[in-house]
């Protein structure tokens, strides 16, 4: 997808001492911002193309305010930097702050899906071509970062959402610094991985955390800069090198790259719900596994996951006759 990308350096709008932060408490302008536009050639729409990269109504790293803005705090190569973005007039505006600041924007167009391509995508059913037709604002993201995709992924192994957002707030909120510039209240950046190292044993538990899940984590984290150089390699390899720690399996790793690289293909297996969903909207069948799902979704080859995205989008589940996992018990305040 292509565009046009204009740099224009700025200084945030500083009033009385403090820059106006929409959705949020102000705080100390001490920094200025770096500013850029992005103009795609097509639809585009914030939700749909960054929502992935929320976990959770709370997330720290992730808000979405009144104005349309979308606000980002990462753990970037160059430092933690934060991100906000919004449409105007068809163009991307975005402005960031802290020493990340020009590693996120030199990336803002990856970030809103120009390195995806929707027009190699060929519906195959009729559910699918009008989800489509009524979302054409949906491209794939391509953060370039592995960590932070990981972490939140490893949480949410074999737990309910609730539990791993619980976890994920908790932690980046308690280990992470505040986010850099004037960002809304209480968002923060993740930690680095020598602090995620150093998290005591009590606190993974404090979380709602299992042992299985943080040993994961820890054993990931030792590793984190052969794992970042993953979003160097095509998404099969790059899932190949994340399975190589012991405790990330297919499932992470998918959800993985297909918000590091973008990846068009890396469809989730072992889910506990998707299957079902795919076999439902695809063929009425309620019971369907990953073998079914598969299948459903060959004609798709090279773009499956575009195609579960587009089913979830569809709004089209299997009516629910099954009990929903229950809450486990480990740290629960």
């Amino acid at each position: 997808m292509a565009g046009r990308f204009a740099p224009r350096p700025t200084r945030t709008t500083v009033r009385g001492g403090h820059a106006a932060v929409p959705g949020g408490v102000p705080r100390p302008a001490a920094v200025a911002g770096r500013r850029r536009t992005w103009t795609p050639d097509g639809p585009l729409d914030l939700g749909l193309v960054l929502g992935p990269l929320r976990r959770g109504p709370g997330d720290p790293t992730f808000r979405a305010t009144p104005d349309g803005s979308v606000w980002r705090a990462c753990r970037t190569p160059a430092g933690p930097g934060t991100l906000r973005v919004a449409l105007r007039g068809g163009a991307a505006e975005a402005e960031a702050w802290g020493p990340g600041a020009e590693w996120l924007l030199d990336r803002l167009p990856d970030l809103l899906g120009a390195s995806d391509d929707p027009s190699a995508f060929a519906p195959r059913h009729r559910l699918v071509a009008l989800t489509r037709h009524r979302r054409p604002g949906l491209r794939l993201t391509r953060t370039g970062l592995v960590l932070e995709s990981l972490i939140p992924s490893i949480l949410e192994q074999k737990v309910t959402a609730d539990e791993a957002y619980r976890a994920w707030r908790l932690l980046v909120r308690q280990f992470g610094e505040p986010a850099p510039g004037p960002a809304p209240d209480r968002m923060h950046v993740m930690p680095d991985p020598r602090t995620w190292a150093m998290i005591p044993s009590w606190e993974w538990h404090r979380a709602g955390v299992d042992n299985k899940r943080a040993s994961t984590i820890l054993r990931a984290v030792r590793v984190a800069a052969r794992l970042e150089e993953a979003v160097l390699l095509d998404p099969p390899r790059a899932q190949a090198r994340l399975e190589l720690v012991s405790g990330i399996g297919p499932w992470t790793s998918a959800e993985v790259v297909q918000r590091s690289h973008g990846a068009a293909d890396s469809v989730t297996t072992g889910d506990l719900h998707l299957p079902r969903i795919v076999g439902y909207a695809l063929a009425g069948d309620r019971d369907a596994d990953d073998a079914v799902m598969l299948s459903l979704l060959e004609p798709y080859a090279g773009q499956r996951h575009r195609a579960a995205r587009l089913i979830l989008l569809s709004g089209r589940t299997p009516p629910r006759r099954r009990p929903k996992m229950p809450r486990t018990d480990i740290g629960l305040l």
